[in-house]
This record gives structure tokens, C-alpha cells and sequence, in this order.
């Protein structure tokens, strides 16, 4: 088993701890993640994303998405069979399933379709105005002198 110490990345950055924390996850995980559902991520715009899961064989009702805890959850049953079908061979797989997908800060899900055996759900990145860039002013030092008199002053 490998072990990183993130130790010096810790020092180096300032604010990043959530991203090691989630390499560090990553890295420790033992069990293998799924491969049942295949999915897709694409990215329709500069801020925009989508999932397209292929979910054969399932009904919008029998299918759910749902959000929590900075994770996105998509996850299906499929209602119990009693039509006394006979199958010679039975390829789409209609197993249960959980899938999940960690979002990242200010992604939120927009929406979610379902059709001919996708389901896509519609992810927007907003950044709050507070934490975008923004320009500082520099002030020259005449500026710094006139505000120190206008207090002597008063």
C-alpha cells in the first residue's frame, strides 16, 4: 500500500487542505470503485457541466438523484418483476446501483433529464461575486500622508 505524506504541501499552499484531504481519500481507498453504471462527465460550457449515466432497463421512477453533503448521489431500484416473463438471455442489466460523484465548491445541480436510456443530470459552477478577482487600488504615498493630517485635524 502507498502512502503520501502531503506534508509539504500543506506549507506551501495556503487554503488547499480541502483538495489534499480529498487526494488523500482517493489514494487510501481499499475497495475498487464500481464500474456499473458507465457514465460520461462533459463540459457543455465554461461553467457548465453535465453526467449522462446509462441506465437501460430503468423508469424515471425508479430512479433518483439527490445531493448531500457536497456529494452528488444517483442511485436506482428496480421494482419487482411479476409479469412470468421467461428470458433465454438477459443482457441489460437492471441491477441496483449507487453512484457517487464528490462536487466541487459552488457546483450546483441545475437539473436532470431522463431519456431513451440515459439519464443526464446538468451541473453549474457559480462563484459567489465575493470570490471572484477583483483589482486593489494601490495608494501612493501622498495619499497615506493627506488622511493623516485630515485626522490631526479633526
Amino acid at each position: 500500500m502507498r502512502n503520501y505524506d502531503f506534508s509539504p504541501l500543506y506549507r506551501a499552499t495556503v487554503g488547499f487542505d480541502r483538495v489534499a484531504d480529498l487526494m488523500d481519500r482517493v489514494l487510501s481507498a481499499d475497495m475498487p470503485q464500481p464500474t456499473y453504471p458507465p457514465y460520461n462527465i462533459e463540459k457543455t460550457d465554461e461553467n457548465a457541466y453535465r453526467i449522462s449515466i446509462a441506465v437501460a432497463g430503468f423508469s424515471g421512477d425508479e430512479l433518483n438523484v439527490e445531493v448531500k453533503e457536497g456529494a452528488l448521489l444517483v442511485s436506482a431500484r428496480k421494482a419487482a418483476e411479476e409479469d412470468g416473463k421467461t428470458y433465454l438471455h438477459r443482457g441489460i442489466a437492471t441491477r441496483a446501483f449507487e453512484r457517487r460523484f464528490a462536487l466541487a465548491d459552488h457546483v450546483k445541480v441545475t437539473g436532470a433529464t431522463h431519456a431513451d436510456g440515459m439519464l443526464h443530470v446538468d451541473l453549474v459552477r457559480e462563484v459567489p461575486e465575493a470570490l471572484k478577482p477583483r483589482r486593489i487600488e494601490i495608494a501612493g504615498p501622498t495619499t497615506v500622508e493627506a488622511k493623516a493630517v485630515e485626522k490631526a485635524e479633526a
